[in-house]
């Protein structure tokens, strides 16, 4: 299966509290912000410029997937809202609860959502497991600590932005400061009428250099 990250990502990177929802489940469950600083306050920045298109974008692709793959905190917030029969019917509801659900985690021991598998030991050749087995797509949605986690150790075949028309100025952000390099193909471009574009990328391993000329 090909491995896709799907992210919602402002224009300055920022994938931190797009959607309110997400806050709210966080405090319900006691958790931290995703950057445990517990100062990040500008949530629910997506919304306002999600349109039709984009929403059926998003739709689409959750039904293209075979399998997820979550990290922890995402995995209980779609299994507290879409686990609980969140709007039934929903075709993002129907893929997440239908299909296969990984997660990376080495503190969930007991997953009451039905057709979870939690990768605790070695998740890099767990996931080179999946990503060798045939089928479609396996997507991990969310799940930034995750994904950054991914791309470190080159297990990423695609990357999907949805990138917002906003700057949101604080929060923590897709790409660290410091990271992997990675070279990347651009293989699908749409924009929605907000102002939304959806960049699809194949990656091409480590990208290429200027050579120092004499």
């Amino acid at each position: 299966m090909k491995l896709t990250t799907v992210t919602n990502v402002s224009l300055d990177g920022v994938t931190q509290g797009h959607r309110r929802i997400d806050a709210e489940a966080r405090r319900d469950a006691g958790a931290p912000d995703e950057d445990g600083s517990g100062e990040f306050e500008r949530f629910g920045w997506a919304p306002p410029l999600l349109d039709d298109e984009a929403s059926t974008f998003i739709s689409q692709a959750f039904q293209r997937a075979d399998a997820f793959l979550l990290g922890r905190r995402t995995y209980e917030i779609f299994a507290g809202s879409w686990g609980a029969g969140m709007d039934p019917g929903n075709p993002v509801g129907e893929a997440l609860n239908r299909r296969p659900k990984y997660v990376a985690s080495t503190t969930l021991t007991d997953p009451q959502w039905a057709n979870t598998t939690v990768l605790s030991g070695d998740v890099a050749a767990a996931v080179g497991e999946l990503r060798a087995e045939p089928g479609g797509e396996l997507q991990v949605w969310g799940s930034g600590t995750l994904i950054r986690w991914l791309l470190h150790h080159r297990l990423v075949d695609e990357i999907v932005l949805l990138t917002y028309p906003v700057v949101v100025g604080q929060g923590t952000r897709l790409f660290p400061a410091t990271g992997p390099d990675i070279g990347l193909e651009l293989v699908d471009l749409q924009s929605t009428p907000k102002g939304l574009t959806i960049q699809t990328y194949r990656t091409t391993g480590r990208p290429q250099y200027e050579t120092a000329t004499t």
